[in-house]
């Protein structure tokens, strides 16, 4: 007697799982593309876009006034370090303003902030828990080695602590131990959410896959996307300098570009 159940066939409720995205080659031309790109959406929409910055920018300036009003003075650095690291989450709204210039779609705040906010619903905020869990990670290892490094050492202002860290041999050693470890972490976080922050947004898929796809895409074009990490690093440091507020414009630019060098190293999601 046949079974009335066909074992080749999977339950209705099993949705299939999307093929994984293939990734295409870049080359330099396709950051100078893609900045280009981003430069353009800024200019088209230059309040809305400065406003994300805005928000990220006065978003770090209080937390620097938390940490001083803490008493937390070791922390200033580390935290304006590592500040960056969190800027890809603080994107999804600029991602989702240059998805809707490339269409030619109209919108307004209303749409934008409504896809910000539908994203809790959706996988990126799994990313969001990946970026905040190594931030932390990052602010504890720094916390590990000051003690490691500067136990003998004391301060109480922001200038002692530079005098120490800048002028010491102790101070030396903090910073070229924190280096190293910060760029590992860095380059952890750039390879899983350069590709997959954008992607989450843009296509129905799970986290995982999206940070594959993304690892995929900085391993097959390791100089390219190497080039383009240093420029957001740069770009995001030399903004901190001024009180943040380089970050207003910095910040959408960067977040506009990416989107389009997304577009670029990933082939379009299948209709």
């Amino acid at each position: 007697m046949a079974s009335s159940t066909d074992d080749s066939t999977p339950p209705d409720n099993m949705a299939p799982q999307p093929a994984m995205p293939e990734v295409n080659r870049l080359t330099a031309a396709d950051i100078t593309a893609s900045l280009k790109a981003g430069f353009s959406d800024f200019l088209a929409r230059p309040v809305m876009s400065g406003f994300f910055g805005l928000f990220y920018a006065v978003f770090g300036i209080l937390f620097v006034w938390c940490l001083v009003w803490l008493g937390k003075i070791w922390m200033i650095i580390p935290a304006a370090v590592g500040f960056p690291l969190v800027a890809p989450f603080a994107a999804a709204g600029l991602y989702e303003m240059s998805r809707r210039l490339q269409k030619g779609e109209n919108f307004g705040w209303s749409e934008i902030l409504t896809v910000m906010a539908n994203q809790r619903k959706r996988e990126l905020g799994w990313m969001a828990f990946v970026t905040l869990f190594i931030f932390w990670v990052w602010t504890y290892q720094i916390r590990l080695w000051l003690a490691i490094t500067l136990q003998k050492a004391s301060f109480s202002d922001f200038e002692g602590f530079l005098n120490i860290v800048l002028f010491t041999p102790q101070g030396w050693t903090f910073l070229a131990i924190g280096t190293c470890v910060g760029a590992f972490l860095s380059a952890v976080l750039f390879s899983v959410t350069v590709i997959a922050m954008p992607m989450l947004l843009d296509r129905e898929t799970n986290f995982v896959s999206a940070m594959l796809t993304s690892v995929r895409a900085v391993s097959e074009n390791p100089v390219v996307m190497l080039g383009w990490a240093a420029i957001i690093s740069v770009t995001m440091l030399i903004s901190l300098a001024p009180a943040f507020l380089g970050l207003v414009f910095t910040l959408p630019i960067l977040g506009h570009t990416t989107w389009h060098l997304y577009q670029r190293a990933v082939s379009p999601a299948e209709v």
